[in-house]
């Protein structure tokens, strides 16, 4: 009979008991942390696929909003959490892409803090005016702004939003006034008040106010127009070619999370990602795009998104805070 050395026998069964608590994950609730404030594209996602976990699952699925400083509070929560898969960041682009380019110093590491689970979903943002506003069209808007420059302010409560505005001054070479806020549904409230002229936000966020007639859309910053709103031409096609800006949904556990355990939340949210309900209850009414795949494929996404925000940030001139 073959005899296998002694430290291989350990380890094997070391892995027996990580193994047997990865299949048997979820044994309570997992809470799902959140760097925006309720209503928002992120708290929307993490809902709906929250909701088909935990009737997958039979176990609870919390959502924790910790809104605020561009994702910061959130991100550092869960960074800090215990490395057992029931504590999950859902964010965006803002905290694990761009941050790292536009602040000098984060209270987090956005590689080594963390395990990449799954990529969640992508799509494209809405540039959007208070109906009273005088432009009709983003040609409008741009010949506005050239004439009085730094008088018209955009709002983003996002770095998806923000970078959205900074790459619309640089390509139509016009100077606005940038009020950041903690979330885009605050900065909407702004706009429905007129508190700000302009915004590009995410279109979960923004079209619903379009649609009820309390926002006006110039343009959306995809490539291609949103099925969603098909008379809304691109920003591109509007008179800034070559403007494309989006943004990407995904899912994270703090660093050291064991490999199987990330691999069963990774089918989960995959599963939940490609659900009929999910579809119905956020993908199709949002216009975003199911957009999935493994840890390894998070990892490497996750990298080439980082080299292609600094860019961006490097060429709208933007200063680290």
């Amino acid at each position: 009979m073959k005899r296998f050395p002694l430290t291989v026998l350990t380890a094997a069964l070391a892995l027996v008991p990580l193994l047997g608590h990865a299949q048997a994950f979820p044994e309570k609730a997992i809470t799902f942390v959140v760097p925006f404030a309720a209503g928002t594209a992120t708290d929307q996602i993490a809902r709906a696929l929250g909701n088909q976990i935990a009737t997958e699952t039979k176990q609870a699925v919390i959502i924790d909003n910790k809104a605020g400083a561009s994702g910061f509070i959130a991100s550092q929560a869960v960074a800090k959490a215990p490395a057992d898969g029931y504590t999950v960041l859902i964010t965006t682009n803002t905290t694990h892409a761009a941050n790292e380019h536009l602040f000098k110093k984060l209270p987090y590491d956005p590689v080594k803090d963390f395990a990449p689970v799954a990529a969640l979903g992508k799509g494209g943002q809405i540039m959007v005016v208070n109906p009273a506003f005088p432009a009709k069209n983003v040609g409008e808007f741009i010949a506005l702004a050239k004439k009085d420059p730094g008088k018209y302010s955009f709002g983003s409560g996002s770095s998806s939003s923000r970078m959205a505005g900074e790459l619309l001054q640089q390509m139509a070479n016009i100077k606005l006034l940038h009020v950041p806020y903690k979330s885009n549904t605050l900065a909407v409230t702004d706009l429905l008040g007129s508190q700000i002229n302009m915004m590009i936000t995410d279109t979960a966020t923004g079209l619903p106010q379009v649609k009820a007639g309390k926002l006006r859309a110039l343009g959306v910053s995809s490539s291609a127009r949103s099925p969603l709103a098909p008379d809304v031409p691109t920003i591109s096609e509007a008179g800034v070619k070559g403007y494309e800006m989006g943004y990407w949904f995904a899912a994270y556990a703090p660093a050291k999370t064991p490999p199987a355990v990330v691999k069963r939340l990774n089918e989960l949210l995959v599963k939940a990602a490609k659900s009929e309900a999910a579809r119905t209850a956020f993908y199709e009414p949002t216009g975003t795009e199911v957009f999935t795949g493994s840890p390894e494929e998070l990892g490497k996404f996750q990298a080439g998104e980082s080299q292609k925000w600094g860019r961006i940030v490097k060429a709208a001139g933007i200063e680290a805070e």
